[in-house]
This record gives structure tokens, sequence and C-alpha cells, in this order.
């Protein structure tokens, strides 16, 4: 524990460090202060405050600011052969091999005016093995993301994500599946079942309010569901829902130095067939962010969590653990970085989470990151990664299901003329659960796969 945590510490100050010298090196001559304008979105030249990170909800960027654009209509088809080492998962007790073929088509829209500023996504795909035709698929995602101005100092978002596929790694964007968030109360996504069908839903709603030059308040709820419709091919892992609240203040000192305080409340639920266990958790977290540049922040944030658990079932012979009470630290940290050819982000927690398929709701230590460069016009690499510890709260060493995970993905993608990209890519997946029987026998996934696209782009108003 205290190695993981000097590893996260190290990793998020050296970089501040080096800018901070920089930033300090380049005086610059205050500016006169400017009213807000009504206006949301890229083209934003205003003097508003951001949320900070740590209360935000929302992931960090991936794109470079080359990339990054708005108000187009983007669509085109992929094809993906992939091959995998472990395609059958728990229905056979050693790994087998197998060729996929995928296709799919998506559209997005992302729309900016004076107010709104809304992103949506669709994409199907369908998929086909070439030994293993039982597991062949048909996957849903769609995602929409929405800023609204209410009025120029009250901002409205809200997200939500829907996925349905029997196979984690078939998404519409591997390096995008591993997005970086540096809310302290991000979802636990981190215990995967290869090949298994499932249905995943995840979504947020908030509001703030910059009621003086310096100073702002806000509120949000979050929510997760995760569903797998056949229990039979994950024995061990469960279905599991999450409902949570908090509510900020922040102020901001110098332009660059965000200081604040949240209150946060989680119902964790999962549902084992031998009843329910539920996890109630109270926090109240110090947050400080660290604005250094537009393309540059840093954020830490840490307090107690109180967590209340009521009786925990478990499928060991139908074992029951007593109500609980404690107290708990929370602690976590992001470091965000965006450059014109470059994109970086990192994220660090302790906190008790959700169990994302466990028996129960988890202490959990996580960490993971994505990292982005543009190295000519037309070629690009990528690389996401995640670690997590997740301890079951009240586990028993009957029912213990405490274990790890660590998954990496690397891609390279090289565009020929306008439309046309080809991706290279390699995912390692190593999951350490000794008592869920799904992951046990085969806990390891490599997986190599090559993809072509054809790509459009519009302009909208244009």
């Amino acid at each position: 524990m205290k190695l993981f945590e000097q590893i996260c510490v190290g990793l998020l100050l050296l970089p501040a460090a080096r800018l901070w010298s920089q930033v300090e090196s380049t005086p610059t001559a205050p500016a006169p202060a400017a009213p807000v304008p009504a206006v949301v979105g890229p083209g934003s030249t205003s003097d508003q405050m951001l949320t900070p990170p740590p209360v935000s909800g929302q992931a960090f960027p991936t794109s470079t600011t080359s990339e990054e654009r708005s108000n187009y209509l983007r669509g085109g088809l992929g094809f993906t052969s992939a091959y995998t080492d472990n395609a059958v998962g728990s229905l056979s007790a050693h790994p087998v091999s197998d060729v996929s073929y995928s296709v799919a088509p998506f559209i997005t829209l992302d729309e900016t005016t004076t107010r709104l500023h809304i992103v949506s996504t669709y994409a199907p795909g369908f998929t086909f093995y070439q030994r293993e035709s039982a597991l062949n698929e048909t996957d849903q995602n769609a995602s929409v993301n929405l800023q609204y101005r209410l009025s120029p100092h009250v901002t409205l978002t809200g997200r939500d994500g829907f996925q349905k596929s029997s196979n984690v790694f078939n998404q519409p964007d591997l390096a995008a599946a591993g997005a970086v968030s540096g809310s302290a109360l991000a979802p636990n996504f981190s215990i995967i079942a290869p090949i298994a069908d499932q249905l995943s839903n995840s979504g947020s709603v908030g509001i703030t309010s910059q009621f003086a030059a310096n100073s702002m308040v806000g509120a949000s709820g979050t929510f997760t569901n995760l569903h797998y419709p056949n229990q039979a091919e994950v024995p061990g892992l469960f279905d599991s829902s999450s409902q949570a609240g908090s509510v900020f203040y922040a102020t901001r000192a110098g332009k660059q130095h965000y200081f604040g305080v949240t209150y946060q409340y989680q119902r964790l639920l999962s549902y084992p067939t031998a009843g329910q266990n539920e996890t109630q958790t109270q926090a109240v977290l110090l947050f400080y962010t660290l604005r250094a540049s537009s393309a540059f922040s840093i954020s830490a944030f840490g307090g107690p969590q109180y967590a209340n658990s009521g009786p925990q079932f478990f499928e060991a012979g139908s074992v029951v653990s007593p109500a609980s009470r404690s107290w708990n630290p929370a602690a976590g940290g992001s470091l965000n970085w965006q450059a014109r050819r470059s994109s970086f982000a990192l994220s660090c927690l302790h906190v008790i989470s959700s169990g994302g398929g466990l028996i129960g709701a988890v202490r959990q230590d996580s960490a993971n990151f994505s990292f982005r460069q543009q190295v000519s016009r037309t070629l690009s690499a990528s690389v996401a990664g995640v670690y997590a510890q997740n301890d079951v709260l009240g586990a028993t060493p009957l029912s213990s299901e405490n274990g790890h995970t660590f998954s990496g993905t690397a891609t390279v993608q090289q565009q020929f003329r306008q439309h046309v990209n080809l991706q290279l890519g390699y995912t390692r997946l190593h999951e350490d659960y000794s008592t869920v029987a799904v992951l046990a026998a085969t806990p390891d996934t490599n997986r190599e796969f090559v993809s072509i696209s054809y790509q459009f782009s519009r302009a909208l108003g244009r």
C-alpha cells in the first residue's frame, strides 16, 4: 500500500514540478477582468471558473489540441480481425484460441451553439468467430454528453453511456475505452469477463453556479448498472448497481489555484443468488487543483469516508457476514496534459467503490492512464492501462473474492489519403481472483488485432 501511494504521488508531482518552474520563469502582465460571455464549447474565451476534476465527473480528453474540433458530423465503417488466446473463457478449463471478424459502423454528431455543446455517438457492431460460431454476437454502443449554459454563470452537464456486448474488447475505440477521470466517484469497471453477455449503463447529471468572480458551488448525481443476462457464463460474478450524489464548494486564487470541499454519498448494491448486499458511504473530502494553463492541470483530494454495510450474503455455503460500520481514509489524485501533438492523463484512487461484478462493495486501490502521440500528420500512437486492487468489504476466508486486475492496450494508427485508416493493436489482460470461477481457470488474455476503417467528416452549418 505504501509503495503504491509513493508511485502515484511521484508520477503526479514530477511533471508538476517541471511545469511549475516554467510557469514561474515566464512573467505575465495582469489583464483586466472581463465579463463572462454566454458561450460554451471549444470556442469559449471567457475567464469563467472550470469545474475541478475531483468533482466534475467528466473524463479527460484523449485527443491532442490539433485534433480538437466542434460542429461536425462524422461517421464511417470499420472492419477488424483479431486473434485471442482466450476466446472461450469459463466454458473451458484451458485457454482456447480463435480468430474473430467484426464489422462496426458508427456515427457521431458534435454540435456547439451559444448555449449548448452536445456530442452524441451510436456504434452498433457485428462479430463472427472462425471456429466458435456459437459466440457470434451483435453489439450496441451509444453515448451522449452535453453541456448547457442556463445563464452566463450557471451550467448544466449530463452524460449517459450504454453498452451491450458479449466481448468486452469489441468497443468502437479501444484507446478511448481507457478514458481517465479525476473524479472521486469514478465507476468501477475493472472486473472483466472477456467473453460473456453483459449490459452496462452509466451516467451523471450536474449543475454548477459561479456566484462570484472566484467562487462556485455545484451538485451532481451519478448511477451505474451492470447486468449479466446469462449467469451461467460468469460463475462468481454478479449483477450490481450504484447511485451517488455530491455537493461541493470551490474557490479560486490567482486564476490557477482551486481549493474546495465536497460531501459525497453512495449506495452500492450487488445481487448474489442468496440475497442482496448493500453498502452506503458518506465522505467529506478537501480538494485542490492547479490549473497551470489551459493544457495542464493537477489535482488531489482526501478526507474521511464512512461505510455502513448491511448483512453480507456470500455464495460459499450461503455464508452471511454481519452488518458492519467503519471509518476509512479516501484519497486520490489526477494529472492531465494536452499539447498540440500529445495528450496524457493519469489518475490514482484509494476509495470504497462498487464491486463492479464482485459480490459486494470493495476497498479499491487503482491507477489508470492514457497517452496519445501524433507522430506525424497521418501517423499516431496510443497506450492506455489500468491496475486495480479490489478487496471486498466484510469478506470471510470462505468467501473472499479479493484480487487485482491489470490491463493495457497499445495501438498504432496510419491514415491513408483523407478517409482511410489502418490500426494495429495489442491488448494484455491479467486478473488474479482465485475464488471467482469465471476468472480463476483462465486469468490471462492476449489479443492482437488489425483494423481498417473508412471515415468521413462534414462540417455543420457551412
